[in-house]
């Protein structure tokens, strides 16, 4: 695609646009006292940014938790006591199920810390301090670089950094870069390895609405859950042990009762995972009709197929809980972000900012690299259309298809590495409970359906020249039958079962796992996958220059704008208010939902709207206690204009006082496409109310005990909200 300067675009369109999104950006916390804390205290914080981010003081971030690198997390007692979302602990609750005590389905409360469950391999981390290391590392990148030379010297350098940020401390860190290579800053923890399962609602309350309800507003949500971090004596990291003790941590946050009004100011704290905010009006294409589309596709055909399977078996419910449910929240955000791409003319957005960008570059002599940028970039999006559905393909119906692959490549060095082992019975035992932790979940029949529907549509719907070696052996030597390959595979593989790996340790014969069906598969899968990557080099090199120049470049061509760096699961601040909106024409939705429209939805043939009898009876009598609203309701979820994605689910969001009032765990249908263009009139945070959370663990739970350890703050009484 050749790009043209328009005529002069109006630079005032843009930056109004910029100015009314006045609570885009999720911003370093280091850096909010300088770019954002007088607009912030502006619209109601009462706190000065020293009381939000201090590496020499308690300040609010010192509460906030990076929860097993997936979510955030907040503590809110001075034991350790963490709150999350529910379908942040999902999984550790599903590990804790059975079909006798089925917890995802009824619920779990611990009565007693010896009640609280471990979790190994769940960890917490809390941010020690951030650096900006820019100048560090630009010194050392020279301009004939090549853009895979500047990774590995950045790398270099960050790793360097890191060791001299942790050695002789319990600390961990790493070095991410922003902006697509302009600025890097260093990051420290304190990780924490002892993270126990305190409290979680049944689905019907924690995971009300289901699939149907997921990404849309109004929501009757109370999605969280409770878990608590453990230390050991001297309140340092320690693997499990019964020696531990509760983390006292350096701050926590007060919860307050008071709940929120329209205007209410809002802070979010967490982790949020990815953005794509520069992302190009090509890419935006390639997204909407290659990239989406076939992530859904094969996402829509994993579903079905695991459906049908657990809503036939409890069991199998309870093992594939976890791995269904982040299925499907991708599946139905891509559906939505085609959708709200279209919708909101974000294409169109784009190319107005690129062409703003364009008479900047080529208004100057001196800045030929910049107007080259954006045929850099549309060179590599034309490289790679023709490849996008088969390496979505290779990561979706291959790599994250069936489970039996990947659980045979990881396994399958591991049981090779066996043949020189200086630590053979160490060796082994570390590789059985690796098979462990795999068979805990593995469903072989599900498994075996899996492989059999997506490597059909890989083969039907991907050129046999993008396809894995292996499907070219099913073709020659198999007469083009798949179901040899897959009951190969899956009846005699040593992958297939823990039985077959307990029979091949006893013997260890090393020349078997070269002709193994499944390790065959395995590697045909990674290979590709190894082989798309060195392809993709020179598209690589184009691809990070261009958006490494484009967005140096557009920070400079619009130098009124304050740009925040896309997420890329750092620590991170976003600000707004409290806020109903207009999803369409003539509709209008409320700022907050009540029980009522739980019962509402209610509908006992679904299992996605089924009430439990216990909330019903609380309802009919209204006996909410002092979580009760003004008006006497009990308020479940609101929603604000904070900015937010992926990995923010569990943050906490903080009134202007610093007292938790709500966890966030979505974002809102309409502006789905807020990932890649932020929609300043219609972009939504869906939050739990606190006082729903705290409702359900006291009056519908009984366990008060977790009310007593907090922080609960009250002021005078607010003026009625409006019905």
């Amino acid at each position: 695609m050749k790009r043209f300067v328009v005529g002069i675009v109006t630079i005032s369109l843009i930056l109004s646009s910029a100015s009314a999104s006045a609570h885009e950006g999720m911003w370093l916390p280091m850096l909010i006292k300088r770019l954002n804390i007088t607009e912030m205290q502006a619209n109601g914080l009462n706190l000065t940014a020293e009381e939000l981010y201090d590496i020499n003081n308690a300040s609010i971030k010192d509460a906030i938790v990076s929860l097993g690198g997936f979510c955030t997390g907040e503590i809110i007692s001075d034991q350790g006591l963490m709150l999350t979302n529910h379908h942040c602990g999902y999984d550790a609750i599903r590990s804790h199920s059975t079909v006798e005590n089925d917890y995802l389905t009824d619920g779990f409360w611990a009565m007693t810390r010896e009640e609280e469950r471990t979790n190994p391999g769940l960890t917490a981390a809390i941010l020690v301090r951030m650096e900006d290391v820019t100048d560090i590392v630009m010194a050392e990148l020279k301009e004939d670089m090549t853009e895979a030379q500047r990774a590995s010297k950045a790398k270099e350098i960050g790793d360097s950094l890191v060791t001299i940020a942790t050695e002789n401390t319990s600390y961990n860190g790493y070095m991410r870069s922003f902006f697509h290579n302009n600025e890097y800053y260093l990051f420290v923890f304190n990780t924490y390895k002892d993270v126990r399962l305190v409290g979680a609602p049944p689905s019907s309350v924690g995971k009300y609405g289901g699939d149907t309800d997921n990404w849309m507003w109004p929501r009757h949500t109370g999605d969280f859950s409770m878990f608590r971090i453990y230390a050991d004596a001297e309140g340092n990291p320690s693997d499990m042990s019964p020696e531990n003790v509760p983390l006292t941590p350096k701050h926590h946050l007060p919860v307050s009762l008071n709940g929120v009004q329209e205007g209410d100011f809002t802070m979010v704290f967490g982790f949020p995972g990815s953005t794509d905010r520069f992302l190009t009006s090509t890419g935006i294409e390639q997204a909407i009709n290659l990239f989406n589309p076939t992530v859904v596709e094969i996402r829509e055909q994993k579903l079905a197929i695991m459906k049908q399977a657990m809503d036939a078996d409890d069991a199998v419910r309870i093992a594939l809980a976890s791995n269904y449910a982040s299925t499907a929240n991708y599946w139905k955000y891509f559906i939505g972000q085609t959708e709200q791409l279209k919708k909101n003319r974000v294409k169109a957005k784009k190319e107005t900012i690129e062409a703003t960008y364009l008479n900047w570059a080529n208004a100057d002599e001196g800045r030929s690299d910049y107007a080259g940028a954006l045929d850099l970039l549309d060179e590599a999006y034309s490289l790679t259309d023709e490849n996008v559905k088969s390496q979505v393909y290779l990561q979706e119906a291959g790599i994250r298809g069936a489970s039996l692959p990947l659980y045979a490549y990881r396994l399958g060095r591991m049981l090779g590495a066996l043949e020189s082992s200086e630590e053979l019975e160490d060796d082994k035992l570390s590789i059985l409970q690796y098979a462990e932790d795999h068979f805990s979940e593995f469903q072989p029949d599900v498994d075996r359906k899996l492989a059999y529907a997506l490597w059909s549509m890989w083969m039907e719907n991907i050129p046999e020249n993008q396809q894995p070696a292996i499907f070219a052996e099913v073709r020659d030597s198999m007469q083009g039958d798949l179901a040899a390959l897959v009951n190969e595979v899956y009846d005699n593989s040593v992958y297939s079962s823990k039985a077959a790996l307990e029979s091949w340790m006893e013997n260890m014969d090393f020349e078997s796992l070269s002709d193994d069906m499944g390790g065959r598969v395995a590697t045909s899968f990674i290979m590709t996958y190894f082989g798309v990557q060195r392809g993709n080099a020179e598209v690589r090199e184009k691809m990070e220059k261009g958006y490494r120049l484009f967005t140096d470049g557009l920070r400079k061509a619009m130098p009124e704008k304050v740009f925040a760096p896309d997420a890329n699961s750092t620590l991170r601040l976003t600000w707004g208010v409290v806020g109903s909106y207009d999803p369409q024409d003539a509709v209008h939705y409320d700022y907050i939902t009540s029980i009522d429209g739980v019962m509402q939805k209610e509908d006992a043939s679904n299992s996605e709207f089924v009430v439990p009898e216990r909330l019903k009876t609380l309802y009919n009598a209204k006996d909410y206690g002092q979580y009760a609203d003004e008006n006497g309701d009990l308020i479940v979820n609101f929603i604000s204009n904070n900015d937010i994605t992926g990995g923010n689910s569990g943050s906490p969001v903080i009134n202007g006082d610093g007292a938790l009032i709500g966890t966030a765990f979505d974002g809102n249908w309409e502006a789905m496409s807020g990932d890649i263009f932020f929609e300043d009139k219609l972009q939504r945070t869906i939050s739990v109310d606190i006082r729903y959370t705290l409702f359900i663990i006291d009056k519908y739970a009984g366990a008060s005990h977790l009310i007593d350890e907090m922080t609960l703050v009250k002021k005078k009484k607010r003026r009625k909200r409006r019905k």
